[in-house]
């Protein structure tokens, strides 16, 4: 399964953002970045896989939009793979980061010593399905922005 973009566009991007690229085999990096976007955004990206299920990555896309816009059906937007190049310069700084796993029954809940009291709310309470853990950068977020919009699929709340 190939990544987006490729290593020369990926060393391109890390020299523009003044990035110093850390030893480890970037194509495999690109690949967990592209898995990271793709996993993390997919669902909020607009339309749907041009090749259906059997497409092995996220883009491109049918019915997508950006600023109002259609896109092409073909197009990988650019944002896209430099949201996957930033994603594998994380990886590359910190292997696994971007792979988090927990086990939402050891999560503290509510946690009281003397008078101080904390809660941490689990994935699915107040409507948070995500893992409290799992890393944001405001880079990607910012980049994919014009891309994504709510998750879907839930039901919606409406107040008049």
């Amino acid at each position: 399964m190939a990544g987006y973009g490729d290593d020369a566009g990926f060393t391109a991007y890390a020299a523009a953002a003044g990035y110093t690229v850390p030893a480890g085999t970037i194509s495999a990096a690109r690949q967990r970045g592209s898995a990271y976007i793709d996993g993390t955004y997919g669902m909020r990206f607009p339309g749907q896989p041009t090749g259906g299920i059997a497409q092995e990555r996220e883009w491109p896309r049918t019915g997508a939009t950006a600023f109002g816009a259609a896109l092409a059906s073909d197009l990988i937007p650019q944002r896209v793979i430099d949201a996957s190049y930033e994603a594998a310069y994380l990886e590359l700084k910190n292997t696994g980061s971007l792979s988090i796993s927990f086990d939402p029954s050891k999560k503290v809940k509510r946690q009281k010593v003397d008078t101080i009291e904390r809660e941490f709310f689990e994935p699915g309470d107040s409507g948070n399905i995500f893992a409290p853990d799992a890393p944001v950068s405001t880079i990607i977020e910012g980049l994919l922005a014009p891309l994504i919009g709510p998750v879907t699929g839930f039901p919606a709340i409406m107040v008049v």
